[in-house]
């Protein structure tokens, strides 16, 4: 059995304190014997004392930042194929999300990982994290039309866009929008963020093909990135 890759998003000011069910969450990964990958050192030391975390983890913590993820990527990426658990966690805020992380959520999707992360409350930002696409540039462009022919006309503008694209719509039109997509012959890779920080929770990534073949008939919330160009 494969390793998960769960992010660990923290408050973005000194004072505010993590849930206490992520902090349960954190404390059980510990004992079961997960691996916690921190940007900065110093303060996530700090953060993770004052959080009430196990203050025996702090000695195994992991430097993951741009200056350490180009060399220990590849092996992060075998211990995840080998079942271990990795839990990433930046110096404050989301990670993943305009951060090092990305490279390692891509490269957790390009080998089959599972990737999750402890409740965040902003499933836009929340959903682009997860999908480890090069985000540096992205545009959102929320609900798309309802009408057959406004939607084709909208996909067909949003398509020539070279960044990735955030699209949303109610869970009834899922398999509409992919089947949309399926029809233009939409070339680039899919992400689709279904049920977010819930326990049913799934996240399915790669063509538009196999997006279709993976979700089939299911409906949930959800949002939908469509991948840069390459």
């Amino acid at each position: 059995m494969r390793g998960t890759l769960t992010l660990i998003p923290t408050p973005i000011d000194d004072e505010t304190l993590l849930l206490p069910s992520v902090v349960d969450v954190l404390t059980d990964a510990f004992k079961n014997g997960a691996k916690f990958l921190i940007e900065d050192l110093k303060p996530g030391r700090r953060r993770w004392v004052k959080y009430g975390l196990p203050r025996e983890a702090i000695d195994q913590f992991i430097l993951y930042n741009e200056h350490t993820r180009d060399e220990i990527c590849k092996d992060i990426v075998n211990e995840l194929k080998s079942g271990q658990n990795f839990y990433l966690m930046s110096d404050c805020g989301l990670p993943a999300f305009c951060d090092p992380g990305q490279k390692l959520v891509d490269l957790c999707h390009k080998n089959k990982i599972e990737v999750t992360s402890t409740p965040f409350s902003n499933s836009i930002a929340l959903a682009v994290a997860l999908s480890g696409f090069d985000h540096s540039r992205f545009v959102f462009e929320g609900f798309i039309p309802v009408k057959t022919e406004d939607r084709k006309k909208e996909l067909k503008r949003i398509l020539k866009e070279k960044c990735p694209s955030i699209l949303m719509d109610t869970p009834y039109r899922l398999k509409k929008l992919l089947a949309e997509l399926l029809e233009i012959n939409f070339s680039r890779e899919v992400f689709i963020g279904m049920d977010l920080n819930k326990e049913n929770q799934r996240l399915v990534r790669g063509s538009i093909s196999q997006v279709c073949k993976i979700i089939g008939q299911d409906k949930a919330e959800f949002i939908c990135i469509l991948g840069p160009s390459l």
